[in-house]
């Protein structure tokens, strides 16, 4: 397969115009779930593709406003690129979504796509889900704040983070998209210190008087301080190590999620990431 036949053509991919704010990406961000937002510029042309913002951008630059500051640069790809070339791109780049660019911008193909061709069989793989499940797992305590949570992701780099209960025991799965929903962005200002005025007279420091305090707007993310078990998921899908690429595929699919616990018996033993699945097209 090639990425044309599996891509989201530009028709039916959600995207904002320069110049914009933030405020326009973040409700995408917030209402549909999506990790990141193309930016394109409207020409004569069609629209030109500028960049994407990510919801990990949003969060790492809340005083940020303008689109074009918050744009990340990101590896493009053609209609033409096999969905092989395309799942090492994803995968050594670390990009889920990858703009589709000949000229101008003609879509956008995504982990969740390369996946779903795997999950239908359009894209075969004979191997189990074992052999790419990573025995690192990110966890935190159930009882944890939602905001101790959002920090131990970014500073693991993860986008969950599996909730253990008093037992040790796996209780739920936390998600940045959990977090994003919940975020509000909240307004305030900060004092700068000192106001100083010009020196008329030649420079001493005698002639140096603070006149005021001055003080400059400022925006914030605000995360719920309750507990990580008011937000988490615990109706939580696993996957045993048996378990075939196709089939783990699948259950990402059919649940709409990104990452399944992997488990034998109930001992969870590893995790296993969409991403790293697309290792299984190309080694």
């Amino acid at each position: 397969m090639n990425v044309a036949d599996a891509m989201t053509p530009r028709e039916d991919v959600v995207t904002v115009d320069l110049p914009g704010t933030r405020s326009d990406v973040l409700e995408y961000l917030q209402e549909r779930s999506f990790s990141s937002v193309p930016v394109v510029k409207p020409t004569d042309n069609g629209p030109e593709y500028r960049g994407l913002v990510s919801r990990d951008t949003l969060i790492e630059q809340p005083d940020e406003d303008q689109l074009v500051m918050l744009m990340d640069d990101v590896p493009t790809t053609t209609r033409e690129t096999t969905l092989e070339e395309v799942a090492r791109t994803m995968v050594e780049e670390g990009a889920r979504r990858v703009p589709v660019v000949d000229g101008e911008f003609e879509g956008i193909i995504t982990v969740t796509d390369v996946i779903h061709a795997i999950a239908t069989g359009d894209q075969e793989t004979d191997d189990t889900v074992g052999g790419y499940a990573s025995e690192d797992v990110n966890t935190t305590y159930e009882g944890a704040p939602l905001s101790v949570a959002e920090r131990g992701l970014s500073y693991a780099n993860v986008p969950y983070t599996i909730a253990l209960d008093d037992e040790g025991g796996m209780s739920g799965v936390l998600t940045e998209v959990d977090i994003i929903e919940v975020a509000r962005i909240v307004e305030g200002e900060e004092e700068t210190g000192n106001n100083f005025p010009d020196q008329d007279s030649e420079w001493s420091w005698e002639g140096i008087k603070g006149v005021g305090s001055r003080y400059l707007p400022t925006r914030d993310i605000e995360i719920p301080n309750g507990p990580v078990r008011e937000f988490m998921s615990d109706d939580v899908v696993t996957v045993s190590t048996e378990k075939t690429i196709q089939e783990g595929a699948q259950q990402m699919i059919s649940n709409d999620i990104e990452q399944i616990p992997m488990v034998t018996g109930e001992q969870l033993v590893g995790i296993v990431c969409d991403v790293d699945i697309l290792k299984a097209l190309y080694e």
